[in-house]
């Protein structure tokens, strides 16, 4: 094969998918932190699906659109660190391909050098022996492979492309440490692999499928509507004059029309769903090739114009914070919270739960705390979509952290003031985890065994062992070296009870002078949170 359209890269990017669906808790299990929290697998494949789902819907053949609408689905599902450096892979590849019908194997090349590029810009602070590092040098080679080979079909192209991408993934404990340590190789690059194996699949005749209980999902009409927030949202049911109908026919007139279309047939039923400006003009056309028996017409102009208009002054302050557990989401709440998104350690919401949340809010000045590291990417990028707000994204990395910076907001104060002392307390915030560990693995000099419980402070394990307590009094006597301390937070999760608290509580009073905080968290996971400032 010389070449690659639209229809051919769909067909990829589905087997892509299901190579990874099907090998993400493989992924997750490369955390280099023995914690149930190991995502990076799971962010992955969600953030992938959210994009292939949108570009399988796209009625083209031309690369060009099905890469357009794969990177915005990308951008808009992106969940996690790794999730989002995929997504602006993606987004280079597309911005590489933009007005092309079908791509050479040498344009093929360069889409995928020019990926490698937009995710390192993405990215502020680059790390290498990471996804970053294993998009680059694979693609690189290949390419200078390309410039000495230069009859090289895709096939043979995408072979060597693995071939330098395992290599890099080989070295990525070399150069860094802490895989080394662990022993183990970067999760985010080898999920990436996944996905170049997996087009390679379908190239070879062999495309992977979902293993799931009842086989391949269908997507039905609505499935994949984007959020386009202008025009009317035009859906019917369609009994066919002639059963043996082509449905392509009507999809190609309607295309022409409109966006986010489905068209989905079964027997002598078509089931259409179109965003478009002219509901009319849809309605004629779908007229020509049977009679109706539902339709629904919503103009979406209106309705975003509503939400933007109600209320008609806007507050200065909208907040928005990422937590689990009733108990945490009730607490930020009585620190002025507009908004808490569900997720943290366990699940790191997508960049569109982000965008939909903040276009919720009529508001001056936005300020959105993350409190987790994995899930800061996924804040910035809803910030770089929704250019015409001003939003701010404090790096808030912890529960802890997040309360922390609340504690010293101000609804009346200036900007500037307000972020200026909400970093000051996250810079002086001291957070330490309890949890268990879900793997045997050596770190920091600390053997841990799979079932132990383990103490963490910014991604450090400071003691491990199957002694709860014994465990939870060493996270603490570690804590308590923070100079110029005053007060300690303790927050109990699920796997916590009144009696352990309760001992918790007498540790701290007999081994420290500082002021106690305890709080019923109800987050999963992590039994105990702990925060020292």
């Amino acid at each position: 094969m010389n070449t690659i359209n639209g229809s051919i890269f769909k067909e990829m990017l589905k087997s892509a998918d299901a190579n990874l669906f099907n090998r993400q808790k493989e992924i997750d299990a490369l955390n280099v932190f023995p914690v149930p929290d190991g995502d990076t697998g799971t962010n992955m494949a969600m953030t992938l699906s959210s994009g292939v789902k949108d570009a399988v819907n796209v009625y083209s053949d031309d690369i060009s659109d099905v890469a357009k609408a794969l990177s915005r689905g990308l951008l808009m599902g992106a969940r996690g660190n790794s999730g989002v450096i995929t997504s602006q892979i993606f987004r280079g590849f597309a911005q590489s391909v933009e007005g092309k019908k079908e791509i050479d194997t040498h344009e093929l090349s360069e889409a995928l050098e020019n990926g490698a590029k937009v995710a390192y810009k993405a990215i502020m602070k680059p790390v290498e022996g990471t996804i970053l590092t294993v998009v680059r040098e694979a693609s690189w080679y290949a390419n200078h492979y390309l410039k000495e080979h230069d009859d090289l079909s895709i096939e043979e192209f995408f072979d060597k492309l693995i071939e330098y991408a395992k290599d890099s993934l080989d070295h990525t404990p070399e150069l860094l440490p802490v895989l080394k340590e662990v022993g183990v190789v970067d999760s985010g690059g080898t999920g990436l692999l996944v996905i170049i194996e997996g087009m390679k699949a379908y190239l070879d005749g062999k495309p992977f499928v979902r293993q799931e209980e009842s086989g391949e999902k269908v997507d039905v009409a609505g499935a994949s509507v984007s959020n386009d927030e202008f025009g009317y949202c035009t859906e019917y049911l369609l009994r066919l004059n002639n059963p043996d109908f082509d449905e392509k026919i009507l999809s190609g007139k309607l295309a022409k029309i409109g966006e986010s279309l489905v068209v989905v047939k079964d027997g002598d039923i078509i089931k259409v769903h179109v965003h478009t400006l002219n509901p009319g003009d849809a309605l004629n056309i779908g007229q020509r090739y049977g009679e109706f028996i539902k339709l629904k017409i919503e103009n979406m102009q209106e309705q975003h114009s509503n939400l933007k208009e109600a209320p008609s002054k806007p507050s200065k302050y909208g907040l928005i914070t990422v937590a689990a557990g009733e108990g945490l989401k009730n607490l930020f709440k009585e620190f002025r919270c507009d908004t808490i998104i569900s997720g943290g350690q366990t699940m790191n919401p997508s960049c569109e739960s982000f965008v939909e949340e903040i276009k919720k809010l009529n508001a001056k000045h936005i300020i959105i705390l993350p409190n987790n590291s994995n899930i800061i990417l996924a804040a910035n990028q809803a910030k770089d979509i929704l250019e015409d707000r001003d939003i701010r994204v404090l790096g808030t990395t912890s529960i802890l952290e997040g309360l922390a910076a609340l504690s010293m907001f101000n609804p009346e104060g200036e900007l500037e003031d307000n972020l200026s002392e909400m970093t000051a307390a996250i810079e002086n915030m001291e957070s330490g985890s309890l949890t268990y560990a879900i793997k045997d693995t050596s770190f920091n000099g600390i053997d841990v065994k799979k079932g132990d419980y383990i103490a963490m402070t910014h991604k450090k394990i400071v003691a491990s062992g199957k002694d709860k307590l014994l465990v939870v009094y060493s996270l603490l006597d570690e804590m308590f070296k923070k100079e110029d301390a005053e007060l300690v937070t303790l927050i109990s999760g699920e796997g916590s009870n009144p009696e352990e608290v309760a001992m918790i509580e007498n540790y701290i009073r007999e081994h420290s002078d500082l002021e106690l905080e305890v709080i019923d968290g109800g987050q999963p996971v992590y039994s105990y949170l702990f925060g020292v400032e």
